[in-house]
């Protein structure tokens, strides 16, 4: 099996949902050319979904005329993606758990729950308005890493 070169891209689109289609498949073409197994790619096309999706709805108020970008890097032990708006941003912390408490009966949070169970890290720029996660072809033991945090 020959050894993939790392691949390095930004991309900026228009803030709109639809766009998460086309980064979705160039992000997922580049796992698959590094051999990702199906739970891995499966598990980066949510999470990118969940976050691009987050940060039109959210971060940049379904404004059309506002950008999201998406940095990522796929290489043959992991995949890094940034996703940054427009937005004001937000603090992570403040998001009530959806599996306990108020959490249970509020629409939001779900989508971050899901974030932090598929990847392996998830961090927050200070301002609020970009994720940075990543997921490992082979797990490292990541004690405090998997929870949310601050970059």
């Amino acid at each position: 099996m020959a050894s993939k070169a790392p691949i390095n891209c930004s991309i900026v689109v228009e803030s709109k949902s639809s766009a998460v289609i086309e980064v979705c498949k160039e992000i997922l073409s580049k796992l698959e050319e590094h051999n990702f197994d199906k739970d891995d790619i499966f598990a980066v096309h949510l999470t990118v979904e969940e976050a691009f999706l987050n940060a039109v709805k959210h971060g940049n108020k379904m404004d059309p005329t506002k950008k999201v970008k998406i940095d990522y890097s796929v290489n043959t032990e992991k995949v890094e993606i940034t996703i940054t708006d427009e937005g004001a941003g937000f603090e992570p912390e403040s998001v009530d758990d959806p599996r306990f408490g108020a959490g249970l009966y509020e629409p939001g949070g779900r989508g971050l729950l899901l974030m932090n169970s598929y990847m392996d890290i998830v961090k927050y720029n200070e301002q609020g308005n970009s994720v940075y996660m990543v997921r490992y072809r082979e797990k490292p033991h990541l004690s405090d890493d998997r929870s949310q945090t601050r970059l």
